[in-house]
């Protein structure tokens, strides 16, 4: 859905990977976000959406008229719940964005990038040790574009990643975390910085 366009539909992400982006004025493309499932894309009780919604991977939905979701969201209390819990995740995703984004070294950008998709591509995994191996939902520039860093300086950080034991390259977009915790301590995360 296009910035400014009207609202019609509320979609459930049942699996899959979808990139929200802002168009700027002189056309170009800014990854603002990244929702996984079971999330829940649009913004209820509001006719305009300020961003776009495009597939990062292959992705499965259940879209709803928008004036059936709003109903709903007003006739059951655990619906608006999980959906106020889902806001304020993303409100505090987004502040530890601004941190990674403004004072983070781009080793620890990269290093935060790879935990942040592997807790949520598998969040039951997040708490657990060993390796953890999943597709990149973006390119190495899609990567870059996000987190404010060329292509070839995020391509140095998965080379260093990789020559340090962190991960293993299993081809292009699929990545082995060999641990969590070390990925953690590359990326300067302690156990209260985030929690997905």
């Amino acid at each position: 859905m296009s910035d400014g366009d009207e609202v019609t539909t509320y979609s459930n992400l049942l699996s899959g990977v979808v990139k929200l982006t802002k168009i700027l004025a002189d056309g170009r493309q800014q990854i603002v976000g990244l929702q996984f499932a079971p999330d829940f894309i649009g913004r209820p009780f509001k006719r305009e959406n300020q961003l776009d919604a495009e597939a990062a991977t292959t992705v499965s939905v259940c879209s709803f008229p928008k004036s059936m979701m709003d109903r709903l969201i007003v006739s059951s209390p655990p619906l608006e719940h999980r959906l106020h819990q889902q806001a304020l995740k993303e409100l505090d995703e987004a502040r530890s964005w601004m941190l990674t984004l403004g004072q983070k070294t781009a080793a620890e950008k990269v290093a935060s990038f790879l935990y942040y998709v592997a807790c949520h591509v598998d969040p039951e995994r997040s708490h657990l040790r060993g390796p953890v191996e999943f597709e990149l939902p973006l390119t190495r520039a899609e990567i870059g574009d996000f987190l404010g860093l060329t292509i070839e300086t995020v391509s140095r950080q998965f080379t260093k990643l990789r020559k340090s034991g962190a991960i293993e390259i299993v081809h292009n977009r699929s990545i082995k975390l060999l641990s969590l915790d070390q990925i953690r301590r590359h990326a300067k995360l302690d156990h209260e910085s985030w929690h997905f």
